[in-house]
């Protein structure tokens, strides 16, 4: 038996223009278990740079979001009907997900007490979303969709997110992979803004986020 497309164990399974999709999710879940691990043991010190980082991370998910919402799922919908049934993991888990990410963010801002729950909960959340949303979209972009047309509303994804969103979410994206996993996305960014994901932005990134 065929095994499922999922980005939950690496890209290797999935078609190379699924990767960059596929990317954001393992970065989701790799600073979902980043904050859960920290959670017990994070100093008073450090909470600052914490909640400074996780409102990044916070903007971009609910970015992610929103352009899946209002740019992805419309033109998945379009072309491929039989996914319109899937409304409560392509919407609704959306809404849980929000909750849950604000309830982190009011812990933090709070000193971090409770954190260990409230990181918690966003993780488990987090998973089992991006497992049922996968288990529903992978196959419709692969059978329902061209790669021409799925690249094309996927451009209109990443034009949404403005330069200044960008600065952050390419290396973010990238954060912890091997370049022989990335490869195949990292291919598809035009060449200019590639090599200052791969110089500027990314020293930036880790300069910042890279010591906590």
């Amino acid at each position: 038996m065929t095994a499922p497309l999922s980005s939950e164990h690496g890209l290797t399974a999935l078609p190379d223009h699924l990767h960059g999709f596929a990317l954001t999710h393992m970065a989701m879940r790799r600073d979902a278990r980043r904050l859960v691990a920290a959670a017990p043991t994070l100093s008073p010190a450090a909470l600052r740079t914490v909640a400074d980082w996780w409102h990044e991370v916070r903007s971009t998910i609910e970015w992610h979001h929103h352009s899946e919402d209002e740019l992805l799922w419309p033109e998945l919908r379009r072309l491929v009907p039989g996914v319109a049934g899937a409304g409560a993991v392509l919407d609704g888990d959306h809404v849980a997900l929000d909750e849950a990410m604000a309830e982190v963010s009011r812990t933090l801002g709070a000193g971090g007490a409770g954190l260990v729950a409230t990181a918690g909960r966003f993780d488990a959340l987090l998973h089992d979303h991006l497992r049922r949303e996968e288990a529903v979209v992978f196959p419709a972009f692969t059978k329902g969709m061209t790669v021409a047309q799925y690249t094309t509303v996927e451009s209109r994804v990443i034009s949404s997110a403005g330069i200044g969103r960008l600065g952050f979410i390419l290396p973010w994206m990238f954060d912890g992979f091997s370049r022989r996993e990335t490869g195949r996305a990292d291919a598809t960014i035009p060449p200019p803004i590639r090599l200052l994901n791969t110089t500027v932005l990314r020293n930036r990134y880790r300069r910042r986020w890279g010591q906590w």
